[in-house]
C-alpha cells in the first residue's frame, strides 16, 4: 500500500475510531485492525505503542469537554485510575508473554453477555441513581480498574465498552456519566502503556501524529453528540457497537 495512502486510509479510521470512542468506548477495534493492515511489516508492540499515541490524544480532548459538564465522583475515581494506571503498565510488559487469543475469547463472551443484558434492562444507564461512594463500591472500582487496565495494557480494544458497563451496572450511573468515567480510566490506561512503550521504542511518531489529530477530531465530534443527545442516544450507539464488537471479534476468532 502507498504510504500517502495508507496514512488517508489511517487518518479516515482514526477519526471514526475516535468519534465511537469518546461516545461508547470501543473505537480501539476499528482503528488497530486499521493499523495492523497498513503496517504489516511492524511488530505487534509498535503497532500497539503508535496506536496508544493516538488514542490518548484523542482521549484527552474528550476527557476536557467532558469535564465541562459532567460532575465527576472523584472519591470513586481516583482509587480506581490508580489501579487502572499499575495493572496497564504490567499489562503492557507483558504483552509477549500472556495470551491475546485467550484474552480476545474472554472478552468476546463478556460483550455478548453484556449486551443480552441491556437488552433485557431497558431502562438500564438512562437515569442517574446516584449509589452512594462507601467502602464496597471504592473496593470495586479498584477490582474492576486493575482488571480492565491489565486488559487494556495487554491488547486494549473494547476496554471503554467493558467499563461504560461497569460504571452503568454496578455504580448506578447514567451512560452519559459512565461515558465521562470510563475516558478518565482510559486515560490512565493508555498513559500507563505509553510509559512502556516509548522508552523501549516502540512508537512510529510521524504516523502517531497524523492519526492523533484525526482521533482528536473524531474525538470532539463524540463529545459533541454524546452531551446533545443525552443516555438515550448513548444506550442506542452502545448496543449497535457490541453488536458490531460481537461480530468483528467473532470473525476473528472462528476464522483462524
Amino acid at each position: 500500500m502507498d504510504y500517502e495512502f495508507a496514512l488517508i486510509v489511517l487518518g479516515f479510521f482514526a477519526f471514526c475510531g475516535g468519534l465511537i470512542d469518546a461516545a461508547v468506548g470501543g473505537g480501539g477495534l476499528v482503528q488497530l485492525p486499521a493499523l495492523l493492515h497498513a503496517l504489516p511489516q511492524q511488530s505487534l508492540a509498535t503497532i500497539f505503542g503508535t496506536n496508544k499515541v493516538a488514542v490518548l490524544a484523542g482521549n484527552l480532548s474528550s476527557v476536557f469537554s467532558y469535564l465541562k459538564r459532567i460532575k465527576i465522583i472523584w472519591r470513586l475515581m481516583l482509587p480506581t485510575m490508580a489501579s487502572a494506571f499499575i495493572c496497564a503498565f504490567l499489562g503492557a510488559a507483558s504483552v509477549s508473554v500472556v495470551s491475546k487469543k485467550i484474552m480476545e475469547f474472554v472478552v468476546f463472551f463478556i460483550l455478548i453477555a453484556m449486551t443480552a443484558y441491556i437488552f433485557k434492562e431497558k431502562n438500564l444507564g438512562l437515569v442517574n441513581t446516584g449509589k452512594h461512594c462507601r467502602t464496597r463500591e471504592i473496593l470495586l472500582g479498584v477490582l474492576f480498574g486493575g482488571l480492565v487496565g491489565f486488559y487494556d495494557g495487554v491488547f486494549g480494544p473494547g476496554s471503554g465498552s467493558l467499563l461504560l458497563f461497569i460504571f452503568v451496572k454496578y455504580f448506578g450511573f447514567d451512560f452519559l456519566n459512565a461515558s465521562a468515567s470510563a475516558k478518565l480510566v482510559n486515560l490512565v490506561t493508555f498513559t500507563a502503556a505509553l510509559v512502556f512503550f516509548v522508552p523501549s521504542g516502540n512508537v512510529l511518531w510521524a504516523v502517531g501524529g497524523v492519526i492523533a489529530l484525526c482521533n482528536i477530531a473524531g474525538s470532539l465530534t463524540g463529545v459533541f453528540l454524546a452531551l446533545r443527545y443525552g443516555s438515550g442516544f448513548i444506550r442506542k450507539f452502545f448496543l449497535v457497537l457490541l453488536l458490531f464488537l460481537i461480530g468483528r471479534m467473532g470473525l476473528n476468532l472462528f476464522q483462524n
